[in-house]
């Protein structure tokens, strides 16, 4: 596919940065909309969250067996009907009237869009040149990595101007654009009807991750390891785990190959895009609420203040692109990990009052710091990679990444509320008569008098505000600490050289 016509290539990226981008949009454009599904849809703040985690524990399960799948029925027609589901499962959470069908449309949602990244990234690298590849991944990259930054702003626009139905039904003029692209000017790739599908490898995968996630959600609800049924869920998640891992190095045709994790650079590349997942998502999550509940911007002015985070990792990335062939990749990350690093240390000391130069100023420099990871991490992974592989390694990173996503979302959650109850009670320490600015004659002491009951309510207000300032200073200093544990892992890559050569390919047998 490489020596296809450059107009030609250059329509079909344009369709693969589409169905990209549809997939990268859907895990965050929901942010902001949250709040008005929450009362649309009758429920609460927790149970809400699932719109998030279960589109993304839905796409990190079936990311898998992409590779396979791929291989199997043939990577255009399972690429277009990946698209088509996408699109047509967006319409329906679009039209959803209750929690329980938004979660299950979701779901079906993250099952059919699951493919949609890896291939489109392999696809990209069989159609450009080894020395266009850098180049390549910057256009694809802005794609994977901008969808999520934007889709806060995409989703608050829409909410403001519609409603949040419109921030799933804009897919369907693009699904369509894109199916009919890629029907039309993807070539077809071979068929292998004789393979057969390794439903244990892929059973007690989906096993693990389903429960871990089940654990993650459910554990604030439910009180954690006090709970019978949060037990059940980290047995479940530990025993599909380790039982994955036990067929991989045992079973004689996995529906992973082995032979991938041989490759030392993609081993550190696939933990290093754990840790790259854990804050892309997470820090997202936390800005929407963040700009509309504490400091009090409308959705679409809450949307636009994460534009600059997105146009940040743009100008990264086409940088970073055009460096790659040039630079040692590994030192084009670590300036990344430290441009992210101080970005959420600035925010850690954040107040709702920041100023909006301040507010855009770090944000675009957190944009910056992820687009100057994430391509010389592709480069790095792939370089070494044989061919035959590369689907299989894009699936592998983007599961690793809708992983770290989810639970970076699930982890930030529940230290935001423990840390938001626990600093509530500190905090209410000093409420107290003895606290001479609470009794008196002064006009303080009788409005926040908490004898009183306006004074009571005036009182725990301002401390629950406090309190949740605070929370989510917390939040932003543990996703410091995930930005800087992998600086460690740049020391043990390898700077690439000349790829390998093709290696047999891997046929599944169950």
């Amino acid at each position: 596919m490489t020596g296809a016509a450059p107009g030609r290539r250059n329509l079909l990226t344009v369709c693969l940065m589409v169905a990209t981008l549809m997939q990268a949009l859907d895990s965050t454009i929901a942010n902001v909309a949250l709040p008005y599904m929450q009362g649309s849809l009758s429920t609460t703040a927790d149970q809400i969250t699932w719109v998030l985690t279960s589109y993304v524990v839905a796409a990190a399960i079936m990311t898998a067996p992409v590779g396979w799948l791929a291989s199997r029925f043939g990577r255009k027609n399972f690429f277009a009907a990946c698209l088509v589901g996408f699109t047509v499962t967006s319409m329906m959470c679009g039209a959803a009237q209750s929690l329980e069908q938004m979660v299950a449309f979701r779901l079906m949602q993250g099952v059919c869009g699951a493919a949609l990244v890896p291939l489109s990234q392999s696809t990209m690298m069989d159609i450009y040149p080894v020395q266009q590849r850098g180049s390549a991944m910057a256009i694809w990259g802005m794609g994977v990595m901008v969808g999520p930054i934007l889709g806060p702003t995409l989703g608050g626009y829409l909410t403001n101007v519609y409603n949040w139905r419109w921030v799933f039904y804009v897919n369907l003029p693009f699904g369509v654009l894109a199916v009919t692209g890629l029907l039309i000017l993807m070539p077809k790739a071979p068929v292998n009807k004789e393979m057969r599908f390794d439903w244990t490898g892929f059973g007690v995968l989906a096993l693990g991750i389903g429960a871990l996630q089940m654990m993650l959600d459910r554990g604030l609800s439910q009180d954690w390891f006090n709970s019978r049924e949060v037990i059940i869920e980290a047995v479940l998640a530990g025993l599909g785990t380790y039982l994955f891992l036990v067929h991989l190095a045992t079973a004689p045709r996995p529906f992973i190959p082995p032979v991938i994790f041989r490759d030392l650079n993609f081993v550190m590349a696939m933990l290093m895009m754990f840790a790259v997942g854990m804050v892309l998502l997470a820090s997202s999550a936390l800005l929407a609420p963040y700009l509309q509940n504490l400091a009090g911007y409308p959705v679409e002015d809450a949307g636009l203040l994460l534009a600059p985070r997105g146009l940040g990792t743009m100008i990264a990335m086409m940088i970073a692109g055009r460096l790659a062939s040039r630079v040692d990749p590994r030192k084009l990350m670590g300036v990344g990990l430290v441009l992210l690093t101080w970005s959420l240390y600035a925010m850690s000391s954040w107040t709702p009052d920041v100023p909006e130069w301040d507010l855009v100023a770090v944000t675009m420099v957190q944009g910056a710091g992820l687009g100057f990871v994430f391509i010389p991490l592709q480069v790095v992974g792939f370089a070494t990679l044989p061919p035959l592989l590369r689907t299989d390694g894009s699936a592998l990173l983007s599961l690793v990444r809708n992983v770290g996503s989810a639970i970076g979302i699930s982890v930030t959650s529940f230290m935001l509320a423990t840390n938001q109850q626990s600093e509530h009670a500190r905090l209410a320490e000093v409420a107290t008569p003895f606290n001479h600015l609470l009794h008196g004659s002064a006009p303080l002491a009788r409005l926040l008098n908490p004898a009183t009951e306006h004074g009571a309510v005036l009182l725990d207000g301002m401390i629950n505000r406090q309190a949740t300032i605070i929370a989510y200073n917390d939040d932003f200093r543990l996703m410091m600490l995930a930005a800087i544990l992998p600086m460690v892992l740049l020391f043990v890559m390898r700077r690439p050289g000349a790829p390998k050569g093709p290696v047999e390919a891997h046929a599944v047998m169950d």
